[in-house]
């Protein structure tokens, strides 16, 4: 039987094995995701320089009113739009996606095609 404790070292190693192939830099930066039970986090990341550029979660205060519960579909669709707005507000259009070693389908899909629909191109 798979524990908790091992699905999740499943997923680091998937992750760490993905991002040894791709880089986030200033001219097209790192979209890297995460997804907890009740939340979902997306951040630009400049790997060359070391710095967040823009972030978005089901967390923030402007996001968490209107959803209420930050752990389904819906809510990943709506961080994913907001990311790709505040991408484009830094002058972003072009990414590198970074699923962090979970499976591209539910809510990290949801989140792509949404940034995706909003204008980022990856």
């Amino acid at each position: 039987m798979i524990t908790k404790g091992d699905k999740n070292k499943a997923r680091l190693k998937r992750h760490l094995r993905v991002r040894k192939k791709i880089n986030g830099s200033a001219a097209r930066p790192r979209l890297s995701v995460f997804r907890s039970s009740k939340h979902i986090y997306a951040q630009l990341i400049d790997d060359v320089q070391g710095v967040t550029l823009a972030s978005a979660s089901t967390a923030d205060k402007e996001l968490a009113a209107q959803i209420g519960n930050g752990g389904n579909v819906e809510s990943a669709r709506k961080v994913g739009q907001l990311i790709a707005e505040r991408a484009k507000a830094k002058g972003v259009t072009e990414v590198v996606f970074d699923r962090g070693g979970y499976l591209y389908h539910g809510r990290i899909q949801a989140l792509a095609d949404a940034a995706r629909e909003a204008g980022l191109e990856f």
